[in-house]
């Protein structure tokens, strides 16, 4: 009779037993699994959400610039040999090399006008790429459709002492108002917001634009590659990161990664309390049939062998069983926890090989000092319970 026979034929004679275990380790590697999984898929899709916030990389006219001060007062800043950007110059930032990290761009244009005795801020943009990149803006209203309608901020709004609906003039020709934005507690909302073409036309500034935002995808490649690739191609124009929105959502990821890891840290450590308890059990239970083994010649080897061989089969099986409840598991899981209804599952081999290792290294990590203690079991104190 060969040790490996003995182990399974104890697993045959025991298994309520063996099969508790089995399901209290399946049910550790399960939750590791889906834990695991939904972070990765998760991350996935928050980080294609969080890169469609806001801008990261931002495109100004390069300028040269000078502090005037006399006697200690200072006098202002006056800037000189400024360079305007073209709107065509933007067709070459979608011609970088990561160009496919490029989620939008939002040019504007700028200029100060007058609409009856207030002078405001007149903000020429795409309203698409505007409205994709700026998902928090609330609208009253409805977005403009047409060149002859414009966008007012919530501040804006109070000052002109209009609401959506009504009309305001600018440079003598009728603007109609087709919606206000909710106050969001920046300049946005001191501004009056227009199509761009027709921004450009009343501002005089056919052609060019005042500067863009760019929206690039963090996961892709580093924000600074795209910043240089981007300066090569507009030597006239200063291209900057905006740093503390790039390391703010990637914190934010880490910190979500962070959370998921250490709640699977909990379940590998009840998982292994669960297989040491019940290896521990079966061990005792087992003392007069280790006596025997010893008293026919089984080493202490062979007894540790047999005790492992028992943990390292249920823990195999614990381990199939488990990934594919944890893959099941996650996937009905995942239209409810996402942000998006098009989040997709995250099929991964490392995962699947890792949680059969995880499981089989805590079976035998949790049996090593039960197999142990068969071991040193004294063979004529076993017999005597015969």
């Amino acid at each position: 009779m060969k040790l490996h026979t003995i182990s399974i034929n104890n697993l045959k004679r025991r298994k309520a037993k063996m099969a508790f275990l089995t399901i209290g380790l399946m049910v550790g590697i399960a939750t590791i699994v889906t834990l695991v999984t939904l972070t990765r898929s998760m991350s996935t899709d928050i980080e294609r959400k969080m890169d469609e916030f806001g801008a990261n990389i931002l495109i100004t006219p390069q300028s040269n610039g000078l502090s005037m001060n006399y006697g200690g007062i200072n006098l202002g800043g006056v800037t000189f040999d400024q360079r305007e950007i073209k709107e065509e110059d933007l067709d070459k930032v979608r011609k970088i090399k990561n160009n496919k990290n490029i989620s939008s761009i939002s040019p504007k244009v700028l200029g100060g006008v007058k609409v009856g005795s207030h002078d405001v801020l007149l903000v020429g943009v795409d309203f698409a790429a505007e409205l994709k990149m700026k998902q928090w803006w609330q609208i009253f209203g409805s977005e403009p459709k047409a060149d002859n309608e414009v966008l007012l901020g919530s501040d804006a709004s109070n000052t002109l002492n209009v609401t959506s609906g009504d009309n305001i003039e600018i440079k003598g020709e009728q603007f109609k108002v087709a919606g206000v934005l909710n106050q969001t507690g920046s300049q946005d909302d001191a501004l009056v917001f227009m199509a761009l073409p027709k921004a450009q036309k009343v501002l005089g500034k056919e052609g060019k634009i005042t500067m863009a935002e760019v929206a690039a995808l963090c996961s892709g490649c580093p924000i600074s590659d795209m910043v240089n690739q981007i300066a090569e191609l507009l030597p006239d124009s200063k291209v900057s990161a905006i740093q503390q929105v790039v390391a703010g959502r990637l914190k934010a990821l880490d910190q979500f990664k962070r959370f998921s890891y250490a709640m699977a840290s909990v379940v590998v450590f009840i998982g292994s309390l669960i297989v040491f308890v019940t290896m521990m059990g079966s061990v005792n239970e087992r003392t007069t049939e280790i006596g025997v083994f010893r008293a026919i010649g089984f080493r202490k080897s062979h007894i540790m062998r047999i005790i492992l061989l028992e943990a390292a089969l249920v823990s195999l099986l614990a381990g199939v069983l488990g990934y594919a409840a944890g893959m099941g598991g996650a996937k009905l899981a995942l239209p409810f926890m996402a942000e998006t209804k098009n989040a997709h599952l995250v099929w991964d081999t490392t995962v699947a090989f890792g949680s059969i290792a995880l499981a089989l290294l805590l079976g035998i990590l949790a049996s090593l000092y039960p197999a142990l203690h068969a071991s040193k079991m004294d063979p004529t104190e076993a017999l005597r319970a015969l």
